[in-house]
């Protein structure tokens, strides 16, 4: 039988009873870090938790309420807070897992910034939705426009894009324009021949290039180029009249300014899909697209039937045309699908060209003595 005096003695001040009566009134404190938001020094302070959060330093003392806390990102194993009333980057971090989840249990709204199943799944949906909205708008909005805005850009800004484009075509294939006396007369000849048929004016402006790319090019402004690697590729006349009737029909049909209005607004939208909201992509493929002859597959067919119609106007054949174009590239059926060129494949072309050839029935583009000067006129 226990004494009085021993009950007493047990429940003394300190017996094990008081003791966790203290602890649990003692307020949870701990070490952590905090940023202020304003500046970028990081301070270590002592924080408790009593009625609120208080955060103290030797020279800092500051109290956040726990309803206004809020939880944010964090590498794994910390605990980082911010708080509604403070300043926006403001932020706490907790190392300790005891004092972390101490916080936690007293806040009772610090998980309403994070996004539930619901939210996200809303988000994607959202983002989801404005993608292919963007692609809509690439593959059929812009390109409408580009045909209703192509007949509204003045002649005269045409230039001004022909000019710049021949500057960045120098710069790339090296300004190294042929002129040879007799092969420039005989390619004025055969441009002036090509010309009038084709229906452009006399302001028309064309050169050769010393360079061995196979290749030619139109530019806005009616300027257009044959790079002399694809004349040496050409064994006559007709070979080489097809093509350069080819590159007039881009310029009748302005297909250069058509594509740098499409291209320039693809990519201006596909830079906003993937980040790059400056628009530098944009002016990135619109530069290039003055110096590319990466038209359209319509764009592509319809010059081909320009050149088609040109030939016959002047009596020559259209199968040449096709010969070089797949003597050039080769076969290319087997190496990409069709589907994906942006031009038709040159066994396509050389079999329309084949389909639509005339024998000839006008006088030959240039003699014997002009051909051979033209095909040395970079010598």
């Amino acid at each position: 039988m226990v004494s009085m005096s021993q009950a007493s003695d047990a429940d003394g001040p300190g017996a094990p009873g008081d003791r966790a009566a203290d602890d649990a009134a003692r307020p949870a404190t701990g070490p952590a870090i905090y940023f202020d938001g304003i500046s970028n020094r990081r301070q270590v302070v002592s924080i408790a938790l009593v009625n609120q959060l208080v955060m103290r330093s030797d020279d800092n003392f500051v109290s956040w309420a726990y309803s206004d806390i809020r939880r944010v990102d964090s590498p794994t194993g910390t605990l980082r807070v911010s708080c509604r009333s403070a300043p926006p980057l403001a932020r706490l971090e907790i190392r300790d897992p005891a004092l972390a989840a101490e916080l936690v249990a007293r806040c009772a709204g610090i998980d309403e910034n994070q996004l539930n199943g619901g939210a996200i799944a809303r988000i994607v949906a959202w983002s989801v939705a404005a993608a292919a909205s963007i692609v809509a708008v690439v593959l059929f909005a812009i390109p409408f426009a580009a045909d209703r805005l192509t007949p509204l850009v003045p002649r005269t800004m045409e230039r001004h894009l022909g000019e710049a484009a021949e500057v960045q075509l120098t710069t790339v294939f090296g300004d190294k324009i042929c002129k040879g006396a007799a092969g420039q007369a005989a390619f004025a000849k055969l441009v002036e021949a090509l010309r009038v048929p084709a229906g452009l004016d006399a302001t028309v402006k064309s050169q050769v290039l010393d360079t061995p790319i196979p290749n030619a090019y139109a530019l806005p402004g009616g300027r257009f180029f044959l790079l002399s690697g694809l004349l040496e590729k050409a064994r006559d006349p007709d070979e080489i009249a097809g093509v350069l009737a080819h590159e007039l029909g881009h310029l009748k049909h302005r297909d250069n300014v058509r594509e740098l209005i499409h291209n320039g607004g693809s990519s201006f939208l596909i830079g906003l899909l993937f980040g790059d909201i400056t628009g530098a992509g944009a002016a990135l493929f619109a530069s290039r697209t003055l110096v590319s002859a990466s038209y359209s597959r319509e764009a592509e067919h319809d010059a081909d039937s320009f050149a088609i119609e040109v030939m016959h106007k002047l009596g020559r054949p259209t199968r040449p045309m096709g010969e070089l174009m797949f003597r050039v590239t080769g076969k290319e059926g087997d190496k990409r699908p069709s589907i994906l060129a942006s031009h038709p494949l040159s066994e396509d072309r050389l079999q329309r060209m084949r389909a639509e050839d005339r024998p000839p029935t006008g006088p030959a583009l240039l003699s014997a003595d002009e051909w051979n000067a033209l095909k040395g006129i970079c010598k």
